[in-house]
């Protein structure tokens, strides 16, 4: 069954010397994790147009077919998404990015994160007889903008500026027109999104910091919450450096006491890579702090430490050092499988999950060992990795999650279940470790975790998947599955 799901991952190249496809392409390989049902990539050519191809599938089926006029040297700009597909099925119709025509305008849009009061919208939309193309909630920016158009001579920026107003939640935009490149980045700052500059000339903007070593790119800074970039097209050419249309708080434009941010607490826990910046702290330094805090919250006595890879190996690195312990691998991972929680088809994830980590029998086989795993969300696959280790000879098998207990939906971005179907939401502590076979198991706390984080102050983190406090209010109807975002 599927478990959680993340949003989806952005890449965006203006003004380079070298292939712009190529570029967006490498840019969103280093960022597949993020999604890995489809991927797609826009360009804007010399003359104003714009051209699409996108694709179910990773990154490298969709640059075996992509056209060869994609590729020219005539390609000014580019953007580039992969998708997890959350928010309608996983047909290509709903992949990233959407490329329309506005009163003979292109336009294309590339998204990641959620509109919380898409449905809302799109229903009043619908009602004034709008008729949508795609199951997305990235198409509501679009039909927002159209509705503009005529009131305001047909000024895109300030017809995205008029759409954005009415949005709630969490998105990240990249909007490709034949002007330039606009970004967009919600005013809690849910999602990361940084801007780079390329050696020898023009700009990239990213979901992750991971994406700039590939491309040749060094790191300038984040887009601040609720901040509109444009990175222009002048004369044919991609040229001038990125101008602020919307200022972001940074800027002034906020104040703190109408405005907060929200940035995913979750991002460092499991979503983004290490070796990325997110939030202005370094993943892979949040993640050993994060182990280190879990093993001063809950110490165990026991003969090697072991990680679910991949995701659990920094913290576990953190935990064995705090403790003085040893670090083995008692899992062996088949790499040929994804991340199984992106899979969008439950039968296959199913599969995945049986198919994905073996135990190692000679390594633990007559030992203590503690799993240090991120994250615990309906505790049917981690009950499997248990047995498993006790059926390859483990004499204990102790548990630490390197977050605190997931009880409650996520409204934002991540396709976490209903509640019902979360563990920790029905059971206590104690009681999911009889239920999932553990000698102890222990979760670092929201305090602990919160700790492990320094660019910003723990009021500016969204934690709402643990604690229930939602920096904007959650739809007032409807099941996650009927919100759940592109």
């Amino acid at each position: 069954m599927k478990q959680i799901g993340e949003y989806c991952g952005l890449c965006g190249v203006i003004g380079a010397e070298e292939s712009i496809s190529a570029l967006v392409a490498e840019g969103l390989f280093a960022q597949q994790h993020r999604g890995q049902e489809a991927a797609g990539i826009a360009t804007l050519d010399g003359n104003g147009e714009i051209k699409l191809h996108k694709r179910n599938g990773l990154v490298s089926e969709l640059m075996t077919d992509i056209p060869e006029e994609m590729m020219s040297d005539d390609t000014l700009a580019g953007i580039g998404h992969v998708r997890y597909g959350t928010f309608g099925g996983s047909s290509v119709i709903n992949a990233q990015p959407i490329l329309v025509r506005m009163a003979d305008i292109p336009v294309a849009i590339a998204h990641n994160g959620t509109i919380s009061n898409a449905g809302a919208i799109k229903r009043d939309l619908q009602r004034k007889g709008h008729i949508f193309q795609t199951n997305t909630d990235t198409e509501i920016v679009l039909h927002l903008m159209s509705r503009e158009l005529e009131d305001n001579d047909y000024n895109i920026e300030k017809c995205l500026q008029l759409a954005i107003s009415r949005l709630e939640g969490a998105f990240c935009l990249l909007l490709l027109v034949p002007e330039g490149m606009y970004v967009v980045r919600d005013s809690m700052g849910f999602r990361p999104l940084s801007l780079g500059k390329i050696a020898g000339g023009g700009w990239i903007v990213a979901s992750e910091t991971l994406a700039f070593p590939v491309t040749d790119a060094e790191y300038v800074r984040e887009v601040f919450p609720g901040e509109m970039l444009f990175l222009p097209v002048q004369e044919g050419k991609a040229s001038g450096e990125p101008v602020s249309t919307v200022p972001g708080r940074e800027q002034g434009l906020f104040s703190d006491s109408v405005e907060r941010y929200a940035h995913c607490i979750f991002e460092h826990v499991y979503f983004a890579r290490p070796g990325s910046y997110v939030f202005g702290d370094s993943v892979y330094e949040v993640r050993i702090e994060m182990g280190r805090q879990l093993a001063r919250e809950y110490p165990v006595e026991c003969d090697m430490v072991m990680p679910v890879p991949d995701s659990g190996m920094f913290a576990a690195m953190g935990f064995a050092r705090e403790l003085g312990l040893p670090l083995d691998m008692g899992f062996t991972r088949n790499h040929y499988v994804g991340r199984t929680f992106i899979d969008p088809g439950q039968a296959t994830r199913a599969a995945m999950v049986m198919r994905k980590l073996q135990p190692i029998p000679e390594a633990i086989k007559g030992k203590r060992v503690c799993v240090v795993e991120d994250s615990i969300v309906r505790g049917t696959t981690s009950k499997a990795r248990i047995n498993a280790l006790r059926e390859a000879g483990a004499l204990e098998v102790h548990m630490r999650i390197s977050c605190p207990p997931h009880r409650y939906a996520c409204y934002f971005g991540i396709d976490f279940p209903e509640e019902k179907s979360l563990i920790a939401n029905r059971y206590s502590v104690d009681e999911i470790k009889e239920i999932l076979n553990l000698d102890s198991l222990g979760y670092l706390s929201v305090e602990g975790m919160l700790d492990c984080v320094t660019a910003h102050p723990p009021k500016d983190y969204c934690t709402a998947c643990f604690t229930g406090d939602y920096p904007v209010a959650p739809p007032v109807s409807g099941s996650i599955r009927s919100r759940r975002k592109t």
